[in-house]
């Protein structure tokens, strides 16, 4: 099995971003001050686990102050005064591959507090980000996004800039437990393994499922 494994790590080329801080167990409350280790989408639930076998998130989070959304960098938005994400409590696993192979971005994003007042922030946050999407050709020009799934609680979209990178773009919002979750994928084009993935509303069930354990009361 080892050597199975190590075999896949040679042939994909994966490799781990280092974390600087370990994973936080337990669950919220009493633990709201980090990203509870059961917060995180099962790995075998990411796009592509067939071919990458991603590993447990919860073991390469790290903190994420201040966190951005990664079309905000492919779409060159703007910083925003007074942006909620800037008093979250959140915290971001990555793994990193080659040029040519699939990115993974998840991040965890919590405001600490009654979910009376800080549920609508969570949703108030997803809808900013569909707006920062759709302006996405007015700050860069060369991008092309296209949105897949749009409602109060969930954003999906695929952005892509011709000849250098594509983003495949997830976004759920979670105002039971005040919370936004990111999924993202991304590859230099064009990308050494097709692009394949589960429906949207699929994606979107994995994310939002690990956040009835991790924060309790909020799937009453």
């Amino acid at each position: 099995m080892r050597l199975l494994w190590a075999l896949a790590v040679a042939t994909c080329g994966l490799t781990i971003a280092p974390a600087t801080a370990s994973a936080v167990p337990g669950i919220c409350p009493p633990i709201c001050d980090s990203i509870p280790d059961s917060a995180w989408i099962a790995p075998t639930a990411v796009p592509l686990d067939e071919i990458y076998h991603w590993p447990a998130l919860a073991g390469l989070a790290v903190r994420a102050p201040a966190p951005r959304f990664t079309f905000e960098e492919m779409c060159a938005s703007p910083p925003l005064i007074g942006d909620a994400r800037d008093y979250a409590v959140a915290a971001r696993a990555t793994v990193t591959n080659p040029p040519g192979q699939w990115q993974l971005r998840v991040q965890v994003i919590h405001w600490r507090g009654p979910t009376a007042q800080f549920g609508p922030t969570a949703t108030q946050a997803l809808d900013l980000a569909r707006a920062r999407l759709r302006d996405c050709q007015v700050t860069a020009p060369l991008a092309s996004p296209s949105i897949t799934t749009s409602d109060p609680f969930r954003l999906a979209a695929v952005i892509s800039v011709p000849g250098q990178r594509v983003v495949h773009q997830y976004l759920f919002a979670y105002a039971s437990s005040s919370t936004v979750v990111e999924l993202a994928m991304w590859s230099t084009l064009p990308p050494l393994v097709p692009w394949s993935a589960a429906p949207d509303a699929q994606v979107f069930d994995a994310m939002a499922a690990p956040l009835c354990d991790a924060y309790i009361g909020s799937c009453r």
